[in-house]
């Protein structure tokens, strides 16, 4: 672990996800020293905790690239430039000092920069607990599925009707023996075209239906599911995974002094917020006309880094040129 005691850098980024490598990318294209400090324990944020395997459609230049594989060639991007990691590690406090800003980690550890860019995405996220499942966490209970390959062979429930429910009923069918999605309502809140691909797929639903009951030993065996008009099954199952969303907030960021608008930190066209030497960008930044894309992100992300640069030095150029012409 880096001893962050009497770290200093000219950058920190708050979020490791996609925009922030991005940032960490441009900083040290700008020379910039950069530090990325992140909450999780690897880079790569949602994508990484979420969906690694999920196929993403809407980067530029890639018509279709797997959720890991994106975040692997982001962190290759960055490393050319040796950024700081510093991953498993809350920030929590914020204080201006002389010459910058100072930043108080959850395990006592203290980061000076000269300014602070906030990629925290949605913030801190817990998934929606499977009433039934108190217990099994671990035990065959899970609410995202970081390797595809280690379901192979099992019987696989998934609960809940959003998108991420039938993204991972795509995922794991090629590899599990069996995929069932069990949701509570006849209506889903899935994509229809992604709806339309697992039913053609073969794909159980059971709809009007809930979990009732877990059962097995050391691990989980079975399910039992409550249908309508309250008649029950019992599916084999060892893995049920449970995709019933999320609930998100900043966190300790939201009382580091910025405007906030809904949860999101309220920016202008440099990307810098309400409180001097802090920026934001990605899911976590708010203006008039945001689009939440990932490719959006990347483009603030270089917008935050090129006004942080003439921020931090005056008779620098906001625009420093193409990376092209950089050889």
């Amino acid at each position: 672990m880096v001893d962050v005691m009497d770290l200093k850098v000219d950058l920190l980024i708050v979020g490791a996800g996609p925009t922030g490598l991005f940032g960490a990318y441009y900083a040290g294209f700008r020379d910039l020293s950069v530090a990325l400090v992140d909450a999780l324990p690897e880079a790569g944020g949602q994508i990484t905790a979420m969906y690694p395997e999920k196929m993403i459609y809407d980067v530029a230049g890639f018509p279709a690239v797997r959720g890991r594989d994106l975040v692997t060639a982001l962190v290759r991007q960055a490393d050319q430039w040796q950024p700081t990691y510093l991953l498993g590690r809350q920030a929590r406090t914020l204080s201006t000092v002389d010459g910058g800003v100072e930043v108080g980690l959850a395990d006592g550890g203290v980061v000076r920069a000269r300014a602070v860019l906030i990629t925290a995405g949605i913030g801190e996220f817990k998934p929606r607990p499977l009433p039934a499942g108190d217990g099994w966490l671990g035990r065959g209970v899970v609410h995202f599925v970081p390797a595809l390959g280690v379901h192979a062979g099992q019987h696989v429930v998934v609960v809940g009707g959003g998108d991420s429910a039938f993204d991972w009923a795509l995922a794991l069918h090629p590899v599990a023996a069996g995929v069932t999605i069990v949701h509570r309502r006849a209506a889903f809140r899935a994509h229809p075209p992604t709806v339309r691909q697992v039913r053609e797929l073969g794909v159980e639903i059971i709809t009007d239906a809930e979990v009732l009951a877990l059962r097995g030993d050391d691990r989980l065996a079975e399910v039992e599911i409550g249908l309508k008009g309250g008649d029950r099954k019992v599916l084999p199952a060892q893995t049920v995974v449970a995709a019933l969303g999320f609930t998100a907030d900043l966190g300790p960021i939201e009382s580091w002094g910025v405007e906030l608008d809904h949860r999101a930190i309220v920016v202008d066209s440099t990307m810098r917020t309400a409180r001097d030497l802090v920026y934001a960008a990605g899911d976590v930044a708010q203006y008039p006309g945001k689009v939440k894309l990932i490719a959006t992100g990347f483009g603030e992300a270089a917008t935050a880094v090129n006004n942080i640069a003439v921020r931090l030095d005056p008779d620098a150029h906001l625009f420093p040129g193409h990376s092209s012409n950089a050889e």
